[in-house]
């Protein structure tokens, strides 16, 4: 149990300080470095990397090491792709499943962050509530399904998404589009249209992707 709980506490430093851009998309890295970066011992570190290949973060090349996952067209395309087929679902289920309280929270919470966004400047305390906003939105839909499965494979990309936006785009300059783009899904989710939630969703997520390919 001691062991487990060590590894968990490695992979957790490790994405943390991925997220942090500590660590940055393309970088080589050694065990020793990573020991160093997460403040692990190097035996909770040798049992990470396996799960880091696994999940696609890290790969190991030969007679160069261990190299941070690239942020490329193929990561960003795969990663959008897998995220619309589970959000799809998600959101579907969501809308049958949501209670009214639920809805009406997410309503205020956009309705207020796109107010404060259109009538002044966009601070980093908004741009940061705004950003959480959104991935416990996204968070929330995939939650509802309460298929574990599922979700640690949508954790996994949801990683490699934060991380595509962190090196591509942040939600800074778009802080009021996506609040407006989130909007129509929870209207659609209030109205329990399931198919125009989906609808909206899509087109969501694929704005998301084209802002992240620039």
């Amino acid at each position: 149990m001691a062991a487990e709980k060590m590894r968990e506490q490695a992979y957790h430093s490790f994405t943390r300080h991925l997220l942090a851009s500590d660590v940055r998309p393309g970088q080589f890295v050694s065990q020793r470095e990573l020991v160093k970066l997460t403040g692990m011992p190097l035996a909770a570190i040798r049992e990470l990397v396996p799960r880091l290949e696994a999940e696609g973060l890290i790969t190991t090349i030969p007679q160069r090491g261990m190299q941070i996952a690239q942020i490329d067209f193929n990561l960003v395309r795969d990663a959008y792709q897998f995220r619309l087929i589970l959000e799809k679902e998600a959101v579907t289920h969501f809308t049958k499943i949501a209670t009214d309280s639920e809805i009406r929270i997410l309503r205020d919470q956009h309705e207020a962050i796109l107010l404060e966004a259109e009538n002044g400047d966009v601070s980093k305390e908004l741009e940061a509530h705004a950003q959480s906003v959104d991935w416990a939105f996204h968070d929330l839909l995939v939650d509802s399904l309460r298929n574990e499965i599922i979700a640690k494979a949508y954790r996994v990309n949801s990683l490699k998404i934060r991380l595509i936006r962190q090196e591509l785009t942040r939600i800074g300059g778009h802080v009021a589009a996506v609040m407006k783009e989130h909007l129509p899904i929870i209207e659609a989710i209030e109205s329990r249209d399931a198919k125009a939630a989906v609808k909206m969703l899509v087109r969501h997520i694929e704005t998301a992707r084209q802002r992240a390919l620039g």
